[in-house]
């Protein structure tokens, strides 16, 4: 599957800052992921006649990300982040005077592009927002192993 010309070029001018570690990747964009060093490979098949991959639950490990882990963090925070201003009522010029960041940036971010950001700074815009952050830690279950980060909003 191949990404047509023009979104490839716009994908390419929006992300030209690739080669230094940034955006996505375009090989990953063009379907180039087989023989990539942590490249996943999504399954195919065929649906009404037309190919489809079928991902893999993780939309940032599927374009190729090298920290696909944290960006469904990061996107459920901004996210939060975006409910809570529009409950306000408040304007982004409003709501970057209290997150404490330049309006350009918070619009960056409530646009999805918070690649930089880190969670830390996405809690503390929450905090500045009226909202509790709480950090849980506890066990995993014996038949999973390894822990998980996951987010519960109450």
């Amino acid at each position: 599957m191949s990404v047509a010309p023009l979104c490839l070029g716009e994908i390419k001018e929006r992300d030209r800052h690739t080669q230094i570690g940034y955006g996505i990747d375009l090989r990953a964009a063009e379907g180039h992921r087989a023989g990539r060093e942590g490249a996943i490979e999504m399954s195919k098949r065929k649906v009404q006649g037309a190919e489809v991959e079928i991902g893999t639950g993780n939309v940032y490990a599927d374009l190729g990300y090298g920290d696909a882990d944290e960006m469904p963090i990061k996107a459920q925070l901004v996210a939060k982040i975006a409910e809570i201003i529009k409950r306000k009522g408040i304007t982004q010029t409003q709501a970057a005077a209290l997150v404490e960041m330049p309006q350009p940036k918070l619009s960056n971010l409530l646009s999805g592009r918070f690649r930089g950001v880190s969670e830390r700074r996405l809690m503390d815009c929450l905090t500045k927002l009226g909202r509790d952050v709480q950090i849980v830690v506890k066990a995993a279950p014996c038949s999973r192993g390894n822990g998980r980060l996951s987010i519960v909003f109450s």
